[in-house]
């Protein structure tokens, strides 16, 4: 049997969460990368990261150290890196999206 919708006049309120899906986002999402299919990994790291406000910040788990794509990252935008575990089987980083200066 199927539930009643509630069509409402405007989308619930929810601090810090612009969607209007009435969710809520934890303070620091984290994206584990070892369950995407490395064919498109970097692509979803990327639109998880252009998801992220400057000042904002995001931890990726991957299977290895990922200099190569931390790289790509700071040719997106400034970042600043943290690593929160170096391996050996899994490597925790938060990366925090700059502000960009003024020009």
């Amino acid at each position: 049997m199927s539930e009643p919708i509630e069509i409402l006049p405007s989308a619930p309120a929810a601090s810090g969460h612009s969607c209007g899906c009435g969710g809520h986002d934890e303070a620091v999402p984290v994206l584990d990368v070892r369950t995407i299919p490395h064919a498109i990994r970097h692509a979803a790291v990327f639109g998880a990261f252009d998801a992220i406000a400057p000042g904002g910040s995001m931890v990726i788990v991957a299977p290895h150290a990922p200099l190569p794509m931390l790289w790509q990252l700071s040719e997106r935008a400034p970042i600043d890196v943290e690593f929160l575990v170096e391996g050996p089987t899994e490597w925790h980083v938060r990366l925090t999206r700059l502000a960009t200066a003024a020009v």
